[in-house]
């Protein structure tokens, strides 16, 4: 709520002769904010993308391309890190880039400023200078149902590469994935709640999203919402193949031995575990 409708409530309240009643810890939070702290880890993401770049292709990569960059978290995290990075965040909603800018591009210094470029166009057909790296995270890129879609996607990523670039992707699958459920995780002053709202195991849509919750028991239901298709890895790999890319790796989860939980920790891998949830990221070489 914004302080100038807050303030005409309270205005409203006395008139009536009413004591103003006290916003809601939903009402004065920020959903980008508490978005970024329950799933954003941009110092891993780019430790993960910059050291298997660096690994596969024996360089250092300089130009990231973020598509559907929301915020533009990742892109101030790029061309914080090295002197000579160059970001271009890519997404079609004006105000979510209006808060990046005003969130993460004006805490940047000048210099790195100058660097990032946020584009509100549409990823299919955007014009960018051709980038080392082009992401799409945080499962985005599901928008896209149609298999001819999704490879036209992959085919103008492809051709928005430099010559010897690579697609970085993530994904999630396991057996919890088809079910109608929600997964609540306890974060300092708020509960970060996933919902799969429904799942259509004909067409492999599914609708999900994120509600947050507090301590005085107010809640924001629905701040995000996603209508994507769940896909399956075997189906990504041969759209990109078929898109041009010539080599894609899956990079699976290690196990914490003594949790049994995920490590964190993601290698190149030919086969994995019949999870009941899992998230994996994918690379595709030009």
């Amino acid at each position: 709520m914004t302080s100038k409708r807050y303030s005409a409530m309270l205005d409203a309240q006395i008139k009536r002769g009413r004591r103003p009643k006290a916003p809601t810890m939903a009402e004065k939070a920020d959903k980008h904010v508490l978005y970024e702290r329950a799933v954003q880890c941009t110092e891993a993401e780019f430790e993960f993308v910059d050291g298997n770049f660096r690994r596969i292709r024996k360089r250092v990569p300089t130009v990231l391309r973020e598509d559907f960059c929301g915020t533009a978290n990742m892109c101030a995290e790029w061309v914080r890190r090295r002197r000579k990075n160059i970001a271009i965040g890519v997404d079609l909603e004006p105000s979510v880039l209006e808060w990046g800018r005003g969130h993460h591009i004006a805490k940047l210094t000048r210099g790195e400023q100058q660097r990032v470029t946020l584009l509100q166009e549409n990823v299919l057909n955007v014009k960018a200078p051709p980038a080392d790296i082009i992401l799409a995270m945080n499962f985005s890129y599901w928008i896209f149902k149609d298999r001819a879609l999704m490879r036209r996607y992959f085919s103008s990523v492809r051709d928005g590469l430099v010559d010897d670039g690579i697609l970085f992707l993530d994904a999630f699958g396991g057996y919890d994935a088809y079910r109608e459920l929600k997964e609540k995780t306890e974060h300092k002053g708020f509960t970060y709640v996933w919902e799969h709202a429904r799942f259509d195991p004909i067409t492999s849509d599914i609708d999900c999203a994120i509600h947050f919750e507090f301590p005085d028991r107010s809640r924001t239901k629905n701040a995000f919402e996603y209508h994507w298709r769940l896909w399956t890895l075997p189906e990504l790999r041969e759209i990109l193949y078929e898109a041009g890319f010539k080599d894609v790796t899956i990079y699976w989860q290690g196990t914490d031995e003594k949790t049994g939980e995920g490590n964190n920790e993601f290698l190149p891998a030919a086969s994995g575990d019949a999870d009941a949830g899992w998230i994996c990221f994918i690379s595709a070489e030009k």
